[in-house]
């Protein structure tokens, strides 16, 4: 018996047997995150077939010289087809002794294939312990929803009875971003239904939706807080009260049952819910309260900031986390580093101390995890998506199961995380009813324009665009390239860059006017401009995006998109952090890319010279880069400049310039 599912699939790769194996995958099996970190550990390359031109051009270049060079690579070829699809490879390759299938199906043999199918990757561990654990006989699509609800998700309808018991299980689930398939969220509302319970909740959006359910909080926080100061006969009369809210359902929710509380301040500390003012709450009676209570601002932050550092030590991921997990911290990561720049923290205080110890652990943590796991991400299905690459496919799915007709993909050139905050918040007051479903990727590594932001619009790993590797000259041409090779005609793609002021809102009035116009791709560069010219760090850098973004041309967009039915996603190419010089570099003319955080050169030996000097400097692999592109990375916050010099830079490995926003805006609906 095998002790995780990955086995199933690991067993049968063992070293030094076949040069080349070929693997049909069609559950995406084999790029899942443990399997390809394992399969690199033992030695084998991964390569993905999915357009024969670019495979070829990788095969040839990467495996096929060197094995005739007599190299001994070991090189797995996965085809997200059925076994009798492998014939789909070319001839040449086809021809391969070794040929291996795998599917969700082998290893649960006993639940319904077109369910289990639908589960993130990440969730088959826990389903394969319970399958193990609780034998199941055959089951149908019903029992077999039922059985992930309770087994995997631990949701059991038929133990949530009361509005606390809904909440915990909502919070629990939407605190930690859970991804649950639709089609369990559906079977989960319907034994609701059958049980007759909660029939004026909003279910269907509330446990859909995170943003919503937070939203729905958010609404009823006042009302709470209002509830608690009054005595038994207020109550009763307030419990008449016709409240006029935006969302269905009772206006009074627990929020002090014991299990609801327990998550209550740490939502106000992520900002998922934000203060309200509470005049009854000069000297509240229940001190747990006073987290969501605006009383003095400037305590308030302060109060707010030094317990949200603890949470985000708290909270750095382990190890063996999962990019996921990285996902969910960097958000709380963003917030922080907002509110800590906003702040007036005295210098050299117990406070900064904090903080920049924190800062430190994190650095030296996601490092760590980088250099072990990040080569595997490239590779893992593009739904969701992972890495920057992935967006394009993750919104041509997007366009053929929502039955969209158009999209519009705006990429904001050297976007931090943090700095979507605050321009999130300067939308959302220019705008009360726009909602943000957001969500994070990986940018490219060296994290510079180049690189990681035509991935956006190739649709590819740079490995794919080694002739403009250098220069973003084709980022036209490969965005329009992916969308005819999915259905879409050359005369439905736009593709625009250098906007940002609000001159440029008639001319893109005119192009989203054309009536053919399907797809649209957008690149802001403002806010590279204003990361590229502070001086001020990244307090400057969050003032400047914050004075930008009131001046109405980001808005301006988004309404014309709106008003023309677009369907809008937000993305950057890389993030920024604020770095000290740790010397400057002086090596001519051998160096093919000069940055403040990332060096890339043409050969291993020059680019070790350089690393002599800086021998902490990261010499980064080329993982989906070409073979003669290689990166040297300034270590930690540091950067290629004069000793003690401030800058405000990108390029190499830190959370704030590898996790970038993926931002999905809509109008809410009423």
């Amino acid at each position: 018996m095998q002790n995780s599912w990955q086995e199933h699939i690991l067993k049968e790769f063992i070293p030094q047997v076949n040069r080349l194996t070929l693997v049909a995958d069609p559950d995406y099996l084999v790029t899942e995150e443990i399997i390809l970190q394992k399969l690199r550990e033992r030695g084998f390359d991964i390569l993905l077939f999915e357009d024969p031109v670019a495979f070829r051009f990788a095969y040839e270049s990467k495996y096929r010289s060197k094995w005739d060079n007599g190299d001994s690579i070991e090189l797995v070829v996965v085809v997200h087809e059925e076994a009798t699809n492998l014939h789909l490879l070319p001839y040449d390759i086809f021809q391969t002794d070794r040929k291996l299938s795998f599917s969700l199906g082998d290893i649960f043999p006993n639940l319904s294939y077109s369910v289990i199918k639908a589960l993130d990757r990440g969730d088959l561990e826990p389903l394969y312990q319970a399958y193990l654990q609780y034998t199941p006989g055959k089951l149908g699509d019903n029992a077999t929803k039922d059985f992930l609800l309770s087994r995997v998700f631990d949701l059991n309808a038929e133990f949530i009875r009361q509005p606390a018991d809904l909440l915990r299980v909502l919070l629990r689930r939407h605190y930690r971003d859970q991804q649950i398939p639709k089609i369990l969220d559906l079977r989960f509302i319907q034994v609701l239904h059958q049980y007759g319970r909660f029939e004026d909740w909003p279910l269907e959006t509330i446990i859909q939706n995170r943003e919503t359910f937070f939203s729905f909080l958010q609404e009823r926080w006042p009302i709470f807080l209002k509830h608690i100061t009054l005595n038994e006969d207020q109550i009763i009369r307030e419990t008449r009260t016709t409240y006029t809210l935006k969302y269905s359902g009772p206006p009074n929710i627990p929020f002090d049952n014991e299990d609801v509380r327990v998550y209550i301040d740490t939502l106000f500390l992520d900002g998922l819910l934000h203060p309200v003012p509470f005049p009854q709450a000069s000297k509240p009676s229940q001190q747990w309260i006073t987290v969501g209570v605006r009383l003095n601002p400037e305590v308030d932050r302060m109060r707010r900031l030094e317990r949200l550092i603890r949470s985000v030590e708290a909270a750095i991921p382990i190890d063996d986390a999962r990019y996921q997990d990285w996902f969910a911290f960097a958000h709380r990561w963003s917030e922080l580093t907002v509110l800590w720049y906003e702040a007036n923290v005295q210098k050299q205080s117990a406070l900064e101390q904090l903080f920049f110890s924190v800062q430190k652990k994190l650095d030296t943590t996601f490092q760590s995890w980088i250099m072990k796991r990040y080569s595997a991400l490239h590779n893992l299905p593009p739904t969701p998506p992972v890495m920057l690459h992935h967006i394009a496919h993750d919104i041509a799915q997007y366009i053929q199961t929502a039955s969209k007709e158009k999209v519009a993909l705006i990429t904001m050139d050297g976007l931090a995380s943090d700095q979507w905050i605050v321009l999130r918040e300067v939308l959302s007051q220019q705008v009360l009813d726009l909602k943000f479903r957001e969500n994070m990727v990986f940018a490219w590594l060296p994290t510079i324009t180049s690189v990681s932001r035509q991935s956006i619009f190739a649709g590819k790993p740079p490995l794919y665009y080694p002739e403009s590797i250098f220069n973003t000259n084709k980022e036209a041409t490969l965005w329009t390239q992916f969308w005819n090779d999915k259905g879409v005609s050359q005369v439905e793609v736009v593709y625009k860059k250098g906007l940002g002021e609000e001159t440029s809102l008639s001319e893109i009035e005119e192009v989203l006017s054309h009536p053919k116009i399907r797809v649209v791709g957008f690149i802001i560069d403002k806010v590279d401009k204003i990361v590229h010219g502070m001086e001020l760090g990244t307090a400057g850098i969050h003032n400047q995006v914050r004075q930008w973004a009131t001046q109405g041309f980001l808005i301006g967009l988004l309404n014309l998109l709106l008003q023309s039915r677009f369907d809008i996603f937000i993305t950057s190419d890389h993030g920024n952090i604020e770095a000290r010089g740790c010397g400057q570099v002086s090596e001519g003319a051998i160096v093919d890319l000069r940055g403040v955080r990332a060096r890339v050169y043409s050969d291993t030996v020059l680019r070790a010279q350089v690393q002599k000097r800086f021998p902490d400097a990261i010499a980064w692999p080329p993982f989906g880069l070409p073979e003669n592109f290689l990166p040297l990375l300034a270590p930690n916050r540091s950067a290629f400049i004069s000793e003690g010099k401030r800058v405000v830079g990108h390029g190499g490995i830190s959370i704030d310039e590898l996790i970038v926003p993926y931002v999905q805006v809509r109008r809410e609906t009423k």
